[in-house]
């Protein structure tokens, strides 16, 4: 008996110092090849870019294929059209955003010397308040100046990423090119390296989740273009100053749930009440219209139900996505949760099926 205890303990004491040493041995791994991890570090943004765009573009090269036309030529055709597109955007509207942006640099300074002013005044009224009121004042607006720096902190690395990796990103539109083309060939060599135990589990899982993540950002895209459309011209009608550039701010962040209207808004009722508090009054009532007109008409119709999830979870998701990505995390908590809550329900029927063939 007590032999045989012996060899177990042997055998259980070796079993984890064999687990040590694989756990030593793959951080060594990990340490010689750390050239390698950062070329595929490099290569993970445009190759996600490339499969994102291309897993978007899909359905128009499937209802083109619809039609009758070959999958080469319709994957063709669209790359024309989207090409002709960026070449108009380039020719009209590139001259005009940059019309925009110099203007706003160089009056941004005359601004900001207003909106310190108008801090300075509003801080001297805070003082006036009771103690705990005085604190919370001064520690929203800290917060607020950190959230507003944190996030233009994060699209400036983002842009200069983008650009020095330049010749990187060239490849992308010939990666979603022919993973448009190819998506029949790709998805046969997906079935078949599948382990035919997984194949009908996985497939339904992929269906799932392009039900749910595919059609929801799709579908919120579409919205957030119309939305940024509607109020460029809303604010060049009204005549605040940058629409094309406030406009397409406020298009970005009705992807966010919630609080991207109130984002957005922001920054377009601070230029207009800069003008004049006429011009910031009739700026809110516009987004508000356009608000109502989203959330009544254009979510319901193109969006819909579509992830399914509860507001609560949605929140939830949105506060944790702003502390672990700030505003990226924003714009991609909801999808991210989506895709988890699929994933979840699969492996629970998953082990429910494990525990009924038992």
């Amino acid at each position: 008996m007590k032999r045989e205890r012996l060899q177990t303990d042997v055998l259980k004491w070796t079993k984890y110092l064999l687990i040590v040493l694989l756990l030593l041995l793959v951080g060594q791994v990990v340490l010689f090849l750390r050239p390698v991890w950062d070329i595929l570090a490099t290569l993970l943004g445009p190759l996600c870019v490339a499969f994102v765009s291309a897993y978007l573009l899909h359905p128009i090269v499937e209802w083109f294929v619809r039609l009758g036309l070959p999958r080469a030529l319709a994957t063709f055709m669209l790359f024309l059209a989207f090409i002709l597109a960026i070449a108009a955007m380039l020719f009209w509207g590139l001259p005009a955003l940059a019309a925009q942006v110099k203007e706003a640099m160089d009056v941004l300074p005359g601004q900001l010397a207003e909106v310190k002013k108008s801090l300075l005044n509003l801080q001297r009224t805070a003082e006036n308040l009771p103690n705990p009121l005085d604190d919370h004042v001064g520690e929203w607006s800290v917060k607020i100046e950190s959230f507003a720096k944190a996030g233009l902190d994060q699209i400036e690395q983002v842009i200069i990423r983008m650009l020095q990796s330049f010749m990187t990103w060239i490849v992308v539109p010939f990666l979603v090119f022919y993973l448009l083309k190819d998506y029949e060939l790709l998805k046969r060599v997906a079935f078949y390296l599948t382990p035919r135990k997984w194949r009908k589990g996985l497939t339904a899982y992929a269906n799932d989740v392009d039900r749910t993540f595919g059609s929801y950002v799709r579908g919120q895209l579409l919205v957030a273009f119309c939305v940024g459309v509607l109020s460029t011209v809303a604010l060049w009608i009204l005549g605040v100053p940058y629409p094309i550039v406030l406009g397409f701010f406020v298009g970005a962040t009705d992807f966010i749930p919630y609080f991207g209207a109130i984002i957005g808004a922001i920054p377009a009722v601070g230029a207009a009440l800069l003008e004049s508090t006429t011009l910031g009054l009739y700026t809110v009532i516009a987004l508000v219209i356009i608000q109502q007109i989203e959330g009544n008409l254009l979510s319901p119709v193109i969006v819909g139900r579509t992830v399914h999830l509860h507001p609560m979870i949605i929140i939830i998701a949105l506060l944790i996505g702003v502390e672990a990505g700030g505003i990226v995390g924003l714009l991609i908590a909801v999808p991210v949760a989506a895709i988890l809550k699929v994933t979840v329900v699969h492996i629970r029927q998953s082990i429910k099926g494990d525990i009924q063939h038992d």
